[in-house]
C-alpha cells in the first residue's frame, strides 16, 4: 500500500479534516494508480462510517478518563466554549427540522463539521443515538458525494 492511502485513511480519521481531506488524497492516489475511484470512495466512506461508532464510543468512554489530563481538559473547554456557540445558533435555527439539521450539519464538508462535530452535537445535546447515526451517517454520504464530484472536477483540469 501507498504511503499516500495510509495517510488518506489515517486523515479521515482525524476531527477537523476527516472525509474532506482523506477523500481527495485518497482519489489522487487512485488515479495516479489506475485503481477504480468508486472503490476507493467507498472505502473512505466506510472508514467514515466506523468512525461514527468510534467517535461516540470515544465520548461515552475515553473522553471521562481524559478529561483528568490539564492539557485535555482546557483544551476540550476552549474547544466547548466556542463550539456550545455554534450548537445554540444551530440549534435555534434548526430545530424545527429535527434530525434533519445533523445530516446539513455533518454534509456541509468544511473541515469542523463532519462526523466528529456531528456525534459531538449528538452528543451533547443527548439526541437519540439510532437516528443521530443515521442522520450523520447520511451526512457523511452527502458530503462524500459533494467532495467526490469535486475533486474529480479538479483532477479534470489538471
Amino acid at each position: 500500500m501507498d504511503l499516500r492511502l495510509f495517510y488518506a485513511l489515517i486523515l479521515t480519521l482525524i476531527p477537523l479534516g476527516e472525509l474532506r481531506i482523506g477523500l481527495p488524497l485518497a482519489i489522487f492516489y487512485a488515479l495516479d494508480n489506475k485503481i477504480p475511484v468508486l472503490l476507493i470512495f467507498l472505502l473512505i466512506f466506510l472508514v467514515n462510517i466506523l468512525l461514527i461508532f468510534l467517535a461516540f464510543w470515544f465520548f461515552d468512554n475515553l473522553h471521562h478518563v481524559l478529561l483528568k489530563l490539564k492539557f485535555y481538559r482546557k483544551f476540550f473547554e476552549m474547544y466547548l466554549k466556542r463550539f456550545q456557540k455554534r450548537v445554540d445558533k444551530f440549534e435555534k435555527r434548526h430545530s424545527a427540522l429535527g434530525f434533519s439539521a445533523l445530516i446539513l450539519l455533518v454534509a456541509f464538508p468544511v473541515p469542523g463539521t463532519g462526523v466528529w462535530s456531528g456525534c459531538l452535537l449528538s452528543w451533547l445535546l443527548d439526541l437519540d443515538r439510532k437516528k443521530s447515526m443515521l442522520s450523520i451517517a447520511l451526512g457523511v454520504l452527502l458530503a462524500g458525494l459533494f467532495v467526490f464530484i469535486g475533486t474529480l472536477g479538479f483532477a479534470s483540469l489538471l
